[in-house]
């Protein structure tokens, strides 16, 4: 029990070619030393557990390596080496800036740097979590990092780069770290278990893997827990048990609802996970994911993307064929929207509920595809009723209805009539000026052209047998010579009705004449006599703005109130001069005006003026 050593520290690579993952990283490393091509500092940043800080080591070791390998390794036997492994070597520093992030602590480092090695040719300085550094710390490193001495190097490790200064970033060569992909960590941790005498099938390694999330260290620490759970003897079904990871099978069942339409064996099995111990958003995101692989697997050049074992690969692609891409693609946008709500959410079963029973009704929706932009968040019911036969004649009803408009009597032209005929020709010239509502509004009036007069001899039956051309010549004739015929009359009006179709102008008025609607909505205008109105403004500005406007004005008010010899007048208002007191005598006399007893009071005491 006292030699047992984590699987973290007994298996931490001491070479280049034992790094896992970082394949291009660790041959960029190896050749610069190859050729002498050494920088001054370097940066190595990246997510936890991917070997920043062993990469360094390794590295440290390998440049002072007196008798270096054909492949470019540390040899590991002389003396530098062996001080190395030894951990007594002179040579190699390492300062955690986690806890020795001040000034002071940087300055002894500082120090340090003059002194030259003893055995080899380079100090070595790794500063670990670089970026918890203070601001006066990095800013007292900066020039020493820029030029240190020729047997000084540095390689700075950080998993939040960020964080660091750009003056820092700038002086270093940057490397970047990868997270390390399922299939590298199954296969180390496979190698593990053969050293270790344990037995695990390659799914327990492959869930270990996912939960590692790119992490070799993690991947190991798991990979002890487990062992320890298990005795040495890893399933599937012990990992998913110790680890707490819902098991495939259950998104696989709960597809097959989805895709069946069955909304209570989906809430059902929902219920069967809480009551397990999991919860609503663990739950969430697995089933995004699940949909996630059921994509991939429908196109065999996705299908590496897929990061599962063997067996259940076959699982994933004989369900995929069963999923339409419509399915897929909605069922994962309704997931991740769940999956952004749910912390914000105060019901949280509700909203997950809410979401299974959508994703269950997605292919009952028919052919509305919108393929994952937008799907419509809409709940149908869960049983529904055989209520189609009866809904189908109201339908039938409210789809004809505007369709059928009754059919206009004929009857004869009125003044009313006749006087839109007259402004239209009136105002014609002013159109091009009308905001686009205006033309609108004159164009709805040009159509209303009388249906006909009695006499005529129109009928519907004349119409369906092919007269419809003579019919509307011989009508069109007869309105243009009954217009001739009778003289215009103007209609009288009053200032009521003045002011109601000017109120009624500004609201027509579009967005562009926005200051102009406002004042106009504010004020009433006066009748003058029978067809003269004025508008009475306080400063030149608005009268000009009125002026502009008036011919729009007046051809809306002719046709509204259907009389052409309205005219507009402006007028702009005599600013009353005030005479403010300045003087003691006039201050007084202003005061004596409002209140008699101060003439009293000045006479009685005889008080004057200084």
């Amino acid at each position: 029990m006292e030699n047992y050593i984590v699987s973290a520290r007994k298996y931490r690579p001491s070479t280049f070619e034992s790094v896992v993952g970082q394949k291009a990283l660790t041959t960029t490393l190896k050749n610069a030393i190859a050729t002498q091509k050494l920088a001054h500092a370097y940066l190595f940043c990246g997510p936890r557990g991917v070997g920043k800080t062993t990469c360094a080591r390794i590295f440290a070791k390998t440049i002072n390596c007196m008798n270096l390998t054909p492949e470019g390794e540390a040899c590991n036997a002389c003396e530098s080496c062996v001080a190395f492994n030894e951990q007594r070597s002179y040579n190699i520093h390492e300062l955690d800036a986690a806890s020795n992030n001040s000034v002071d602590d940087i300055r002894q480092l500082v120090e340090q740097v003059r002194i030259p090695p003893q055995i080899g040719k380079y100090k070595v300085y790794i500063i670990d979590e670089v970026h918890m550094l203070s601001a006066s710390a990095f800013n007292a490193f900066l020039k020493t990092l820029e030029e240190p001495p020729r047997h000084a190097i540095f390689i700075l490790a950080t998993t939040e780069k960020h964080k660091i200064l750009p003056t820092i970033l700038s002086r270093c060569q940057i490397y970047d770290f990868n997270r390390i992909s399922v299939d590298d960590t199954v296969n180390h941790l496979t190698y593990v278990a053969q050293k270790e005498g344990v037995t695990a099938e390659p799914e327990a390694l492959n869930v270990i893997a996912l939960k590692a999330d790119g992490g070799m260290r993690d991947a190991l620490s798991i990979f002890d827990q487990v062992v320890s759970f298990t005795g040495g003897n890893i399933t599937y079904q012990s990992a998913i048990e110790n680890l707490n990871v819902l098991d495939y099978e259950y998104y696989f069942r709960l597809t097959d609802y989805f895709l069946e339409g069955n909304v209570s064996g989906a809430m059902l099995l929902f219920n069967d996970v809480l009551n397990n111990g999991f919860e609503g958003s663990h739950f969430i995101t697995g089933l995004s994911s699940h949909f996630r692989d059921l994509l991939v697997s429908k196109d065999a050049a996705t299908l590496p993307l897929l990061e599962v074992g063997a067996s259940i690969r076959q699982r994933y692609q004989e369900q995929a064929q069963k999923c339409p891409l419509p399915f897929l693609y909605k069922a994962m946008k309704l997931c991740n929207d769940c999956d952004l709500s749910y912390r914000t959410s105060k019901n949280k079963r509700l909203l997950v509920e809410l979401t299974l029973i959508q994703v269950a009704q997605l292919t009952t929706e028919g052919d509305d595809v919108s393929h994952g932009r937008s799907p419509k968040q809409i709940i149908q019911p869960v049983f529904q009723a055989a209520t189609a036969a009866t809904a189908s004649p109201q339908q039938q009803v409210q789809q004809v209805q505007p369709q059928s408009r009754p059919v206009a009597q004929p009857t004869a032209p009125t003044a009313q009539q006749q006087t839109n005929v007259s402004t239209t020709e009136a105002t014609a010239p002013l159109r091009t000026e009308m905001p686009d509502i205006i033309q609108k509004l004159a164009s709805q009036q040009e159509k209303k052209i009388p249906a006909g007069r009695p006499g005529l001899g129109i009928s519907i039956k004349s119409l369906q047998r092919g007269e419809t051309a003579q019919v509307s010549q011989s009508q069109a004739a007869t309105v243009q010579s009954t217009t001739a015929a009778q003289p215009q009359i103007d209609c009288a009006f009053d200032e009521s009705s003045l002011n109601f179709y000017w109120h009624e102008f500004a609201g027509l008025l579009s967005i562009d004449y926005n200051a102009m609607k406002v004042r106009m909505q504010n004020m009433r205008v006066k009748l003058i006599d029978a067809t003269t109105f004025e508008v009475v403004v306080d400063n030149e500005l608005a009268a000009k703005n009125f002026m502009a406007l008036g011919p729009e004005i007046e051809a809306h008010l002719r046709k509204q109130i259907r009389n052409s010899q309205i005219k507009m007048s402006v007028r702009i208002t005599e600013a009353a001069e005030i005479k403010r007191p300045i003087t003691k005598s006039e201050k007084y006399l202003a005061m004596a005006e409002k209140n008699k007893a101060l003439i009293e009071l000045k006479e009685t005491f005889g008080l004057e003026f200084n």
